[in-house]
């Protein structure tokens, strides 16, 4: 039997998706770049919501999102983050909760509303982001479950989350709280966007170094992080900072790089790519089942494939049918 209560816990940005179809002349009018995620206030976020066409609303979140794919492989997982005491906070608890995910953070008490993630997909499938953090981004240390963290085999932290000075004293919180002892609690993080990773390049360049057992992060994010020009530069850097990368690569696959080996699996092929939004969420939600469940790495990989692989058929950024049997093929077929 194992140790840990939870094989996996998140911490991240606790937010109600709205999923909208526009057309690209919607994102010319609003000037938001085609692919980009926007941090808008509550006025703002408003203000677009009430021109957006009928979309769907769902809880979502990076970490949120991993947190759901993994419980629908049948992982036992936690999650840590905040949402006011409204409509949205409730749904997004009962949510988590309907999966088997635990979600025992306190409601946020102050001004700000659940937040949300207005995400606008264009024709092509590519996905434009307007977040209002709203009472997520009032995380705090004193927010960090030590229990749960050291209850856990891994620890999942989204780059989203990275903004505000209290969020980051709450990421390091939650490393050294995994790291203290011998609990083998191992940390991951995925830098989640470009755009993360060009605000905070010089921190996350020091968590992953000194506090990151487990990155994930897609080809643009890696070779940002470490302002090279070529993938190969970025994947032998990484390398020497952290026990294992993942590294997303789009149609062309994935890479899992660590100071031993590296090893490339392939992408699962999509007829018909819908929606991409969500991908780089079930991909970490898939390789980090495997992980945690002690499957080698190649097969973490070609699960967090799956994973992407079937977000990305559909709208939205959780799974819309079971698969577990598909879990299991891939498992059987490696054995």
């Amino acid at each position: 039997m194992s140790q840990f209560k939870y094989d996996l816990v998140g911490i991240g940005n606790a937010l109600v998706d709205v999923l909208t179809k526009i057309e690209d002349n919607f994102l010319e009018a609003q000037n938001l770049p085609k692919g980009s995620m926007n941090l808008v206030d509550m006025d703002q976020s408003n203000n677009l919501y009430e021109q957006l066409p009928p979309g769907k609303e769902a809880s979502g979140g990076s970490a949120g999102n991993t947190m759901a794919g993994f419980a629908a492989l049948g992982g036992k997982g936690a999650f840590i983050g905040k949402v006011a005491g409204d409509q949205f906070g409730q749904v997004f608890r009962h949510d988590l909760k309907a999966m088997g995910v635990s979600f025992d953070s306190t409601d946020y008490e102050g001004d700000y509303s659940t937040g949300k993630c207005l995400v606008l997909v264009s024709p092509d499938a590519e996905r434009t982001m307007c977040t209002y953090l709203g009472a997520a981004n009032d995380l705090r240390p004193e927010d960090i479950d030590e229990t749960v963290i050291t209850g856990s085999q891994v620890v999942y932290m989204e780059g989203y989350l990275y903004d505000r000075e209290t969020a980051k004293q709450a990421f390091i919180k939650a490393a050294e709280t995994a790291h203290k002892g011998d609990t083998g609690t191992l940390v991951s993080l995925s830098l989640s966007d470009p755009f993360c990773v060009d605000r905070f390049r010089s921190e996350f360049r020091d968590l992953v170094k000194n506090h990151v057992d487990i990155l994930f992060a897609n080809e643009d994010e890696i070779m940002s992080l470490y302002e090279v020009d070529t993938f190969g530069k970025a994947m032998d850097m990484v390398r020497k900072d952290c026990k294992l990368a993942f590294l997303t690569r789009g149609s062309k696959g994935s890479v899992v790089a660590s100071a031993d080996d590296i090893l490339a699996v392939p992408a699962v092929k999509v007829d018909n790519v819908i929606d991409t939004t969500g991908a780089g969420d079930q991909y970490a939600a898939g390789a980090l089942y495997g992980y945690t469940q002690g499957h080698s790495l190649e097969t973490c990989a070609r699960l967090g494939s799956m994973m992407a692989g079937e977000v990305i058929s559909h709208y939205g950024a959780r799974l819309e049918r079971d698969v577990k049997e598909d879990m299991t093929a891939i498992v059987a077929e490696a054995s």
